[in-house]
Parts: C-alpha cells; structure tokens; sequence
C-alpha cells in the first residue's frame, strides 16, 4: 500500500483570522470553503494549496464540537496528517493485521466526497492520522 501526504490540518479559532497568512505570506490559494455540520465533525474548513501541497485550516462550528473541544485541550495547531491511499477499505484492513486501531466512528465520506477514517492515536504515539481516498469523487 502506498500512502502518499495529502494534507494537514490545523485547528484554528477563526478561519478569517488564520486565512491572510497562508495567502499573504506562503503565498497560497483558496481552493474552497465550506462548513460540515456532521455530528461528531462541525467544522468550517478552509483549503488552501501551497505550491503542490494543502492546507486544511479548521475552526469549530460551535464551543461544543469536538475541534472546540481539541483547541481547549491542546491550543492551535495541527491538528491531523492524512494519507492518501487508493483504497480506503484495504488499507485499513492491511494496517489493522498489524495491530494499527481506528477511531472506527471517525469512518465517512466528507461533504466534498473524500473518504476518510483517523487512526487512533494510540498506534500512532500520539499522532492523529488520517487514511484517504477519492474514490467516489
């Protein structure tokens, strides 16, 4: 299985606050805005592309969403890695054969048709990683 970086995302409180500086000084570009209001999610997202790489900036949707509750616990900052993958499903039954753990009720497609699932911080050291796939985009 090949995992390629396909973004990073960072936990902001105000994406109109975060914006000018990924545009202004890396020189970025929004490529899109938009606001998920799943349970569990209740983001506004931002993607910006640098050269060849994206940025997600992440702001809660209200003081309880869990991205709220991520930047009480542990500030601004990253967030989350993703990896892309070309199947979602295989690669995690691949990395769950070696002990990897899913925060299984993390697994949907997005608003924007991205599969996804985040890997349980525990198999990671500490890390919250995203697996992804386009498949249905």
């Amino acid at each position: 299985m090949e995992y390629v970086l396909d973004h990073v995302g960072i936990a902001v409180r105000s994406i109109d606050d975060a914006l000018p500086f990924y545009i202004n000084v890396l020189n970025g570009v929004l490529e899109d805005r938009y606001t998920s209001d799943t349970s569990g999610v209740e983001v506004y997202v931002a993607v910006v592309r640098t050269n060849d790489k994206v940025i997600e900036l992440l702001a809660p949707t209200n003081k309880n969403s869990p991205m709220a509750r991520f930047i009480k616990q542990r500030g601004k900052g990253v967030h989350h890695i993703a990896y892309r993958v070309d199947d979602l499903d295989k690669a995690v039954l691949e990395a769950s054969k070696s002990g990897v753990r899913f925060l299984e009720d993390t697994l949907r497609t997005n608003t924007r048709g991205r599969r996804l699932i985040y890997v349980n911080p525990v198999s990671t050291d500490g890390t919250l990683i995203e697996l992804c796939d386009y498949s249905n985009i």
